[in-house]
């Protein structure tokens, strides 16, 4: 097993996160020794949802105009339609990803969670995967779409949906335990 001892993900959602993207790999990150905090729009619980059906609620640690990215070595973000629509279009997000990125942090992102990473401007010759319907926004923004169960690009993991899991979270792991930086 990889440890990831110490070291701190953020998880970004908001309503209507696809439940088993957010749920498995938090389980797969608490596994392996990482220190998780999920971080949304508002305090609270956050709803998720399994395709359109309402599911469980999560608890929300902290919410984004509280963070700095200084305080993560990684970001993994859930998909889920409306969660994804909802978080891309919030500035404090955008900001977020863009300086994780420009800081070389890990970043996983599975299903439509990658139109956050279309809206923070950072696709740009990026090779990625997502769910199928939003191939064309990630080529519009001059991604490189690829149809595969997981696509790694340098400090990136993408996936397309939630059947691509298993995979997903043993690529995020060993992409976090390559690329971050533990604290202790």
């Amino acid at each position: 097993m990889i440890v990831l001892s110490n070291l701190r993900v953020a998880i970004l959602a908001t309503d209507g996160f696809e439940e088993v993207e957010l749920t498995e790999p938090l389980k797969a990150l608490v596994e392996a020794g990482a220190e998780v905090t999920t971080i949304s729009l508002k305090p609270g619980e956050i709803q998720g949802v399994e395709h359109m059906t309402k599911t469980i609620k999560v608890p929300v640690d902290r919410t984004i105009d509280e963070i700095d990215p200084e305080q993560f070595d990684a970001v993994h973000l859930p998909g889920g339609a409306l969660n994804a629509d909802a978080m891309r279009v919030v500035p404090d997000v955008q900001l977020f990803l863009q300086e994780m990125e420009e800081a070389g942090k890990p970043i996983a992102a599975i299903c439509h969670a990658p139109w956050l990473l279309i809206s923070a401007g950072l696709v740009q010759g990026r090779k990625l995967t997502s769910y199928h319907t939003i191939q064309d926004d990630i080529r519009n923004a001059g991604g490189i779409w690829l149809n595969q169960e997981v696509v790694e690009d340098d400090n990136w993991v993408t996936s397309r949906q939630p059947s691509d899991i298993p995979a997903f979270n043993r690529a995020m792991i060993d992409l976090f335990a390559r690329s971050a930086v533990p604290h202790g």
